[in-house]
């Protein structure tokens, strides 16, 4: 595999395939069932996780849980302060695509039976943001997860970890895990979901100008890879500590 064979300089002095540092610190919020606070470069998450003996609707009677999520990023989480989603009335397009994308990653790896007739609500609040908020918030919001399954005995509904990473072409160059002034200016942003398992919940990759080819979506598949690898292992060093 040759995938840390381009060159390339980054603002933070980066190599190609190198992750920003990530940290997971758990038991943030006292009230929660499991909580997380996920660090990766510049950008910050809190991750809350809350387990109410409810279901939608749809799922009374059925025997089966739920998994869910909301994000927010709050007003100075970046540079310029954005108006809070409450005050509008509505929850923007962005925000509900996101929300959506992390309940769908964190679904995949619990087993809805075993929870029962149990909602979990993934809270995850951006408080600095600077560039992959939504793979933040799913490697984080698994943490919170999982820490909250742990906590109260309920660690059997836990399948799997999921993880997610960005990957980008920047001047011709495949870079792992995108900052912001990286993704405002790469040719392709490609951000990938995927289970210890190696199986994909989502790929999102997006062309800026032109089109990219089968090997370049190898290339950045390989390189996610790396990144996934060590984020698998931080959240399992994580969630190691987390006692009944």
């Amino acid at each position: 595999m040759t995938i840390g064979a381009q060159s390339l300089k980054r603002a933070d002095g980066r190599l190609p395939v190198d992750l920003r540092p990530v940290s997971l610190t758990l038991g943030v919020q006292k009230w929660a069932e499991g909580s997380c606070l996920i660090k990766l470069g510049g950008t910050e998450v809190l991750c809350a996780a809350t387990i109410e003996d409810k279901v939608p609707p749809h799922l009374r009677g059925k025997g089966t849980g739920w998994v869910t999520a909301e994000y927010s990023m709050l007003p100075r989480a970046t540079s310029e302060r954005s108006i809070r989603e409450s005050t509008k009335g509505k929850v923007g397009g962005r925000t509900f695509e996101i929300q959506r994308l992390v309940g769908r990653s964190l679904r995949g790896v619990v087993d809805m039976a075993k929870l029962g007739e149990r909602t979990i609500t993934i809270d995850c609040d951006v408080l600095n943001a600077d560039g992959g908020t939504r793979t933040a918030s799913i490697t984080g919001g698994w943490v919170a997860l999982a820490a909250a399954l742990t906590t109260y005995g309920m660690e059997r509904c836990i399948i799997g970890r999921v993880a997610a990473v960005s990957v980008g072409i920047i001047d011709g160059v495949t870079c792992l895990d995108l900052d912001y002034s990286e993704d405002s200016r790469a040719e392709v942003d490609f951000n990938v979901v995927s289970t210890d398992a190696g199986r994909y919940v989502e790929l999102q990759g997006t062309a800026e100008g032109k089109p990219y080819g089968r090997e370049d979506v190898d290339r950045m598949l390989d390189m996610a890879a790396v990144g996934l690898e060590r984020l698998f292992a931080v959240q399992a060093e994580t969630l190691a500590t987390v006692r009944r």
